[in-house]
């Protein structure tokens, strides 16, 4: 049965509890072994938020905007009723295009409204990009890449939705094909250097109260479920020492380390002992649970040290404002792209790095650039 449809009042008393968990079970789908089985609602929406905009729009053009049944909402949009019909409701639910004021009833959200009649020239952007921060699972997709580049390859983006996100196998490609045309009708896919860069909005000023840390902190707590991280573990953060992108350690590195709650370590402020310099560096190497590199400018000194990261097998979180400044031959691991134009860029640099920290310590296949065979 498609989840969030109608039913008879008192169909499932006349059935029994039986039969009745039996109708529940047949809801949706469970993961097994990578492919889909019934007894648990799949959470992402099925279609894209544009393509699921067709009947909040109807009851807000031919109801006024009140509420009316799942039914009554199919038929003011000229839709028969059935299961597609359902899910499409589902899925507009899913993107807070409708909400549910009681039991069984829909009403158009205030999404919709500036969806359908904007009022300033970038309502209607702003509030699809709400609408994709409020989806299950596309939202997290979402914040997973802001800041970076999506995978060239398909099969990169698909792994990942599928091992980091528990995206079933047989529904992968659809989860993709929805959260693609979600990201170009929200407008946050721009082109660099022939490449598609995921923008990062959530600390963009919103009508709406909360949307930033609900996107940062609730975000990052989702990312370190089943990572455990102890004080005395370190993140050996390898970066110029001059200003200004030396300044970076105290207002960026050390708070995003201090977020993800490991301790921060770099040559220069924190390793004290008397010996040679590379003899320290190579010490904080080995003993790092997870490294930051920034790339900016292509230090040598910092070059030097991500070598011999990559050499010791350690996860590594890059980290530049350009792309230029990225070895060729690490453009396809995973990199943090950072815009000084934007006014907030350090709160998003700052969140984005805590995140891809815990990231690199759970997925660490994502960071290390020559895993051990």
């Amino acid at each position: 049965m498609a989840e969030d449809s109608t039913r008879s009042v008192g169909t499932e008393a006349q059935l029994g509890k039986s039969e009745g968990k039996k109708r529940r079970h047949k809801r949706g789908t469970k993961t097994v072994g990578g492919a889909t089985k019934r007894g648990m609602p799949l959470e992402y929406p099925k279609h894209p938020i544009l393509k699921c905009l067709r009947i909040p729009q109807a009851v807000l053009e031919n109801n006024a905007g009140k509420d009316c049944t799942d039914r009554e909402a199919a038929k003011f949009a000229g839709l028969g009723w059935g299961g597609p019909t359902a899910v499409e409701i589902s899925s507009a639910i899913k993107y807070g295009l409708f909400e549910r004021p009681s039991s069984g009833k829909v009403k158009p959200t205030d999404i919709t409204r500036r969806i359908v009649k904007p009022q300033t020239p970038s309502d209607k952007v702003d509030a699809i990009r709400e609408a994709l921060l409020k989806a299950p699972l596309i939202s997290d997709v979402y914040k997973h890449y802001r800041g970076e580049n999506l995978p060239e390859e398909t099969s990169f983006l698909a792994n990942t939705a599928t091992e980091t996100f528990k995206i079933p196998t047989d529904r992968v490609s659809e989860f993709i094909t929805v959260f693609l045309e979600d990201l170009q009708a929200a407008q946050l896919l721009e082109e660099v250097n022939g490449k598609r860069r995921v923008l990062d909005i959530t600390h963009t000023p919103s009508e709406v109260a909360g949307v930033a840390s609900i996107t940062t902190d609730d975000h990052l707590k989702k990312v370190k479920v089943g990572v455990t991280v102890e004080a005395k573990d370190t993140c050996f953060v390898m970066m110029p020492f001059a200003n200004p992108i030396g300044g970076y350690y105290a207002t960026i590195y050390e708070p995003a380390i201090k977020k993800a709650g490991l301790t921060p370590v770099r040559a220069d402020t924190d390793i004290f002992a008397t010996g040679k310099i590379i003899d320290q560096i190579w010490t904080g190497l080995k003993r790092a649970k997870v490294l930051v590199a920034e790339l900016t400018g292509r230090n040598p000194n910092v070059l030097y040290e991500l070598g011999l990261a990559h050499a010791l097998h350690k996860p590594v979180v890059l980290i530049s404002s350009n792309e230029a400044d990225v070895p060729f031959d690490v453009r396809h691991v995973r990199v943090i792209y950072y815009e000084l134009t934007d006014p907030f860029w350090g709160e998003k640099l700052i969140a984005k790095v805590a995140e891809n920290i815990i990231s690199a310590i759970k997925n660490p296949h994502e960071a290390i650039q020559f895993p051990k065979e």
